[in-house]
């Protein structure tokens, strides 16, 4: 009996060790670098106001680039999914690794409305020698409130 299971258990033990050993033979090592610095929006806080609601951006540039421009296209979708509203946002100028807070009215539409927002495109991103490249690309997004924010 003691027979018959080391020449069942043995193989398995052999592959399994060869199976788990593959993935981190071919594992690149971790690094210790910090992410490439990005332009970071945060939806922070949605107030309503009247008939209106008013969202506050925390806009963190952590890169050494100065924006005079940096305009993005939202999309604002309602809680049914539906898309609600479509308008751009000039959150320039942005200074080098300085954070921000924006704010701005979203016209006829009730905070509790709002199902989520989408940075749809950078529509223009400009420093102070010209167009930048990248920007929808180098763009992260959060959120600390109900609604979603993506790209």
């Amino acid at each position: 009996m003691i027979g018959t299971l080391k020449r069942v258990l043995l193989p398995c033990a052999v592959l399994a060790s060869t199976v788990l050993a593959a993935p981190m033979a071919g594992a690149e090592p971790q690094s210790n670098e910090p992410a490439a610095a990005s332009v970071h929006i945060e939806l922070n806080k949605l107030d309503p106001v009247d008939k209106n609601c008013r969202a506050y951006l925390v806009v963190n540039n952590a890169t050494d680039t100065s924006y005079q421009s940096y305009k993005v296209d939202l999309v604002l979708f309602q809680t049914d999914g539906v898309i609600g509203k479509r308008f751009s946002l000039e959150l320039g100028p942005l200074h080098p690794k300085k954070k921000t807070v924006k704010l701005f009215d979203i016209d006829a539409i009730s905070c509790d409305k709002i199902g989520s927002l989408l940075v749809n495109d950078v529509l223009e991103c400009k420093t102070g020698t010209g167009p930048a490249e990248n920007c929808l690309q180098n763009l992260t997004t959060s959120t600390l409130t109900k609604v979603q924010l993506s790209k």
